[in-house]
């Protein structure tokens, strides 16, 4: 190769790599005013609605920062591919959506665009958002636009190489990216809930099983996972063994929504945030198409029958000791449970999952319920990380998983280790 010809690959090797930092190629119309406009006050009822909506989605939960103000943005949300920063969602010029109109709003949700036109990051939910209407958008449109404008800078996101590169983020919406479509259901009140469900509830952004890439199977993909860089084991909503609610009164399930408990079960980790912050404002009607949708979604079919081996004799001996020592008082001495108190653990499908994850994070981290307008003051459980070591945890949460007609497998100290 002649010197002149590898310095015009070499040339042609930069202008690449300087296009596919730039993501010429994979931009949008820009839809941003040329300078912010004094829009006329958006219509009280519209605002209301929007409200609502945006509680319906846990907006805030996302662009938010500790002492910062609402949807002032700036909240650092860890990826396993590099830190993601939330957006300013204030109406303000420099930093929020000042110069955004409610048509780049509506495409932001249902296309995962910017004002600008450049692909937002799937941090974002925008494979649920791609569901909400139009008439929903601009409701939710009109609220953020009445809320105060905060001049709060948001930084960059910390992604790692090559995740940073525009090329990365093309490439992803390519194989991973498709706008979800409704289920054909002739019951309005289904429909109603898959919409909820699937769209602004975003539940399968936690609820779904995630691939390396990050990426679910959709907005309706309900198997279950580990909820990224949280740790935390959202369970399947179609497995009843699981989370599945199928077997329950549609009443039970909308209770659970509404006030974090009923008597089936009682959330806790990152459900009882979600259900504190948003599905305790759910209308009576909407709780109820979402559980009549989550009860009739199809069951996922039950796995081989496997025998599972019992904890040592060692084990269960210490674990009897610490569990009288330390959750008899609260669940029971047969694990049958005490009223307004600690949940039963005989037969809880939560204490027997196939991942022990949940039972370790809470004995080690403490569990608590949401605060709701039915339980305003939830009975709480203590963390035991400082006080148990974690042959002791792994002995308590094997006894638990196993006693009380559980038979779930046994967990490891190294596993309760990892926890920590």
């Amino acid at each position: 190769m002649t010197r002149a010809a590898a310095g015009l690959l070499a040339i042609g090797a930069l202008a690449l790599a300087v296009a596919a930092s730039a993501g010429w190629w994979d931009r949008a119309d820009d839809l941003r005013r040329a300078a912010p406009a004094a829009p006329a006050p958006p219509a009280a009822a519209a605002v209301a609605r929007g409200a609502y909506l945006a509680r319906v989605g846990h907006c805030a939960g996302c662009h938010t920062s500790p002492g910062s103000a609402d949807y002032a943005g700036g909240r650092v949300i860890n990826t396993p591919f590099g830190a993601v920063v939330a957006a300013n969602l204030t109406p303000d010029a420099q930093h929020g959506l000042g110069r955004w109109t409610a048509a780049a709003f509506r495409r932001a949700l249902q296309q995962g665009r910017s004002a600008d036109g450049r692909a937002l990051l799937p941090a974002c939910p925008y494979p649920n958002f791609s569901l909400i209407a139009d008439a929903d958008a601009d409701d939710l449109w009109a609220y953020l636009q009445s809320l105060p404008a905060a001049a709060q800078a948001v930084p960059p996101h910390a992604l790692r190489w090559p995740y940073a590169l525009p090329a990365a983020l093309t490439v992803w919406r390519a194989l991973h990216f498709q706008p979800a479509r409704l289920p054909e259901l002739a019951d309005s009140t289904l429909r109603r809930g898959a919409y909820l469900v699937g769209g602004l509830g975003h539940c399968s952004a936690c609820h779904g099983e995630r691939d390396r890439w990050g990426a679910t199977a959709g907005a309706w993909d309900f198997r279950g996972g580990i909820i990224p860089e949280q740790g935390w084991l959202a369970p399947s909503l179609q497995d009843p063994r699981a989370a599945g609610a199928s077997a329950w009164p549609v009443a039970e399930t909308a209770a659970l929504l509404k006030n974090g408990r009923n008597a089936q079960a009682t959330v806790s980790g990152p459900m009882a945030v979600v259900v504190a912050h948003s599905t305790q404002y759910l209308s009576d009607a909407d709780a109820a198409a979402v559980a009549a949708y989550l009860h009739q979604l199809p069951a996922l079919p039950a796995p081989a029958p496997r025998s599972t081996p019992a904890p040592s004799a060692a084990t269960l001996a210490l674990g009897d000791k610490l569990y009288e020592r330390h959750c008899g008082d609260c669940h029971g001495k047969q694990g049958e449970g005490v009223a307004d108190d600690g949940p039963p653990l005989a037969g809880n499908r939560a204490v027997a999952l196939a991942s022990p994850v949940n039972v370790v994070r809470m004995v080690l981290g403490g569990g608590f319920g949401p605060s709701t307008a039915a339980q305003p003051r939830p009975p709480g459980m203590p963390p035991f990380a400082t006080l148990l070591g974690d042959e002791e945890v792994a002995a308590i949460v094997s006894q638990v998983r196993w006693r009380f007609g559980n038979r779930a497998s046994a967990v490891d100290a190294l596993a309760v280790n990892r926890q920590r």
